[in-house]
């Protein structure tokens, strides 16, 4: 990780991770699971279902949403919360997408 302001830092280009998969990266005190759309976008969330704390990126992504590997909940990409009638969510984080690169909101480095 870089940093390329006091907010943004670089993680990598968005070439790596998958289309429709996930790229995790870790922080001190977590775990980060970026997220790519068939469409190109990117969302970051912490790698924990509100559920059990599967890690979400095994699960399966589909259109803005992934799916928990372990018990089948649904959880939205843009916001973590769970989507249906199950109640939760996982912490996401703001991302911006800069000349092919991915970056993260800076205070995810400092997260508890």
């Amino acid at each position: 990780m870089t940093a390329i302001d006091s907010l943004w830092i670089e993680i990598c280009p968005i070439a790596s991770i998958p289309l429709r998969g996930c790229r995790v990266v870790r922080t001190r005190h977590l775990q980060v699971a970026l997220f790519r759309t068939a469409s190109d976008e990117v969302f970051a969330l912490e790698n924990r279902c509100p559920h059990k704390g599967g890690p979400l990126s095994e699960g399966i992504v589909h259109d803005r949403k992934v799916t928990c590997p372990l018990h089948n909940w649904v959880i939205g990409l843009e916001d973590g919360q769970a989507i249906g009638a199950d109640e939760g969510g996982a912490r996401s984080f703001a991302v911006r997408l800069d000349k092919g690169r991915v970056y993260l909101e800076a205070s995810v480095a400092t997260a508890p």
